[in-house]
């Protein structure tokens, strides 16, 4: 899920509801001594009952719409982000589903195809806009190191058991630290390269090496996190002339003309459920994508990073439920500790990177 997380990061618009709000003056109380008469409405004999339940569910619609737009932005964006987390739950066990099956790059092209189908659907009153760039040649890197992301990323969600591959994914902020160095020339201290150092140790744990050697699947999860920090590190460096359509377009015409080949070399006609669950996951996909990058537009990055550890609950509890996959001790240790470094170091780039106090 790297590659949609991090594409929404480089705009922060204003969201809905900036503007003052005001109930109608209607839904106002009368005041205090004054007696408003209130007209008796005798219901119908037929359509009474309807009737009353779409004005109770008018109510509560308005209610909602109230109470959204008087949210503070963090917490929209973690109903963003919530919202996300559980397209991205059905789109990732579809993928583990069919993956049996259809070769992986034939279900990345399907999604991919689907996906840039209805981002052109959006954009097609400012395609020449949207597909405008000054940096082809970081477009074009991002989208590779993406196609590999998922490559190896979904590979091991097909092999290995869900949460195993999900907590191992979460070390992308690891390897994130160690790019901003070498990449970014960020200054990093020794408590940053702690936490980064005791993060590795508890993808270590989960990658249970023996005497037989590593998972290669489980390794495959790794080289994912990799690619997913390269993501990262690329998004930073087009955030500051590319906008997020420019990004996700680019991505699908790379990813559609590098998987074309293999894909029409070893296709795999999918029956009627197959299909079904294709358009579903790519429909889902591209919802998710459209809501985590929502989320990252209307909350602060900080705030919201941790909620995407709830991943790893619902993926122990899919593949607990649909594919009969039980978690070991070594999943929740090693989990346990990545995730207590990832944290760490998310709240110490957040008061790294926080903005200076306004003067008095």
């Amino acid at each position: 899920m790297s590659e949609e997380r991090q594409s929404g990061r480089q705009g922060r618009p204003g969201f809905e509801g900036d503007a003052p709000w005001h109930e109608p003056a209607a839904s106002a109380p009368p005041a205090p001594g004054s007696s408003a008469s209130v007209p008796i409405v005798e219901a119908e004999p037929s359509g009474g009952a309807k009737a009353g339940r779409l004005g109770w569910l008018e109510t509560r619609r308005q209610r909602l719409r109230y109470w959204w737009r008087g949210a503070s932005p963090n917490l929209r964006g973690s109903v963003f982000m919530l919202a996300a987390l559980l397209v991205y739950a059905v789109m990732v066990a579809g993928i583990k589903h069919v993956g049996q099956a259809i070769p992986l790059a034939q279900i990345l092209l399907i999604r991919q195809v689907i996906m840039t189908a209805i981002l052109l659907l959006f954009a097609a009153g400012s395609l020449r806009r949207a597909l405008h760039t000054d940096r082809l040649g970081l477009q074009v890197f991002r989208s590779v190191v993406t196609l590999l992301s998922m490559l190896c990323g979904f590979t091991a969600v097909v092999k290995i058991p869900l949460a195993q591959a999900t907590a191992i994914g979460f070390s992308q902020v690891l390897f994130v630290t160690i790019a901003a160095v070498l990449v970014l020339k960020e200054v990093v201290d020794i408590r940053r390269w702690t936490a980064t150092a005791i993060g590795f140790v508890g993808v270590l744990i989960m990658l249970r090496p023996s005497s037989e050697g590593l998972d290669i699947y489980a390794m495959l999860a790794v080289a994912g996190a990799i690619c997913g920090a390269a993501i990262t590190v690329s998004v930073r460096k087009l955030a500051a002339s590319e906008r997020t359509d420019t990004i996700l377009l680019y991505q699908g015409i790379v990813l559609i003309v590098l998987l074309a080949v293999p894909t029409w070399a070893w296709w795999q006609m999918p029956t009627p459920n197959q299909w079904f669950w294709l358009i579903t996951l790519s429909v889902f996909g591209t919802a998710g994508q459209w809501l985590i990058t929502r989320a990252y537009q209307v909350g602060e990055a900080a705030a919201l990073a941790p909620l995407d550890f709830s991943r790893l609950l619902l993926a122990s509890f899919t593949g607990f439920v649909f594919f009969a996959e039980i978690p070991a001790l070594t999943t929740w240790l090693g989990a346990a500790i990545v995730i207590g470094a990832t944290l760490y170091t998310i709240r110490k780039n957040a008061r790294t990177t926080a903005p200076p106090p306004a003067a008095a």
